[in-house]
């Protein structure tokens, strides 16, 4: 379950200054609405997961495309991003278009807002934190594209911005081939993101 740190009072709105005051080696923490929050230890479905993620949009991760190879994207995995004073946040996965980061970042925190990012739930903890607080936070911000991967129901939801906040796109099971915003120059098959082999 996700804990909040003794570190935080409850009347201090918690800054990326909070954040470094935990030693590196324990910092496995986002500030979600000022308040400093522990983030699970990930399990071996979430691992493997993340990695069905890296394969599906591998195509993505180069300068210069093709048919079969699109581009476009630097892709990070759990980067750790300042979105505002009291919003830092670490994604599973997080993507910017070269366009907008033409060089290879650097820095902690990032402070370019990503153009989509993915979080992976594997428990109803999870669900609740991404799929009401992130999803929240990740608009309210202007993030473009959210994707929500449920190891446990095996089910990928596809979010894209309006102007009242996210949107679903998708919500698809592993059985399905899709074209999933903002990778939709290619086409997905979901069952890799839990498991399958890539075809």
């Amino acid at each position: 379950m996700a804990a909040s740190s003794a570190q935080t009072p409850k009347n201090h709105l918690a800054t990326f200054a909070d954040l470094l005051r935990i030693p590196e080696a324990e910092r496995r923490h986002e500030i979600l609405d000022g308040e400093i929050v522990q983030r699970l230890m990930p399990g071996g479905e979430h691992g493997d997961t993340h990695s069905g993620v890296l394969i599906s949009l591998g195509g993505f991760r180069r300068q210069t495309g093709g048919p079969d190879r699109p581009g476009g994207w630097r892709i990070l995995i759990t980067p750790t991003v300042r979105l505002s004073a009291h919003q830092v946040v670490e994604p599973d996965l997080a993507g910017w278009r070269l366009a907008r980061m033409p060089e290879r970042p650097s820095g902690y925190p990032l402070t370019l807002r990503p153009d989509w990012v993915c979080e992976i739930m594997c428990d109803s903890d999870a669900r609740r934190r991404d799929g009401l607080l992130k999803r929240r936070i990740y608009a309210d911000h202007g993030v473009p594209h959210y994707w929500l991967v449920d190891t446990e129901r095996e089910r990928l939801q596809v979010l894209r911005l309006g102007e009242f906040g996210y949107e679903e796109v998708l919500d698809v099971d592993r059985g399905q081939r899709v074209r999933a915003e903002p990778f939709d120059a290619m086409e997905l098959a979901v069952g890799v993101l839990f498991g399958d082999d890539p075809e």
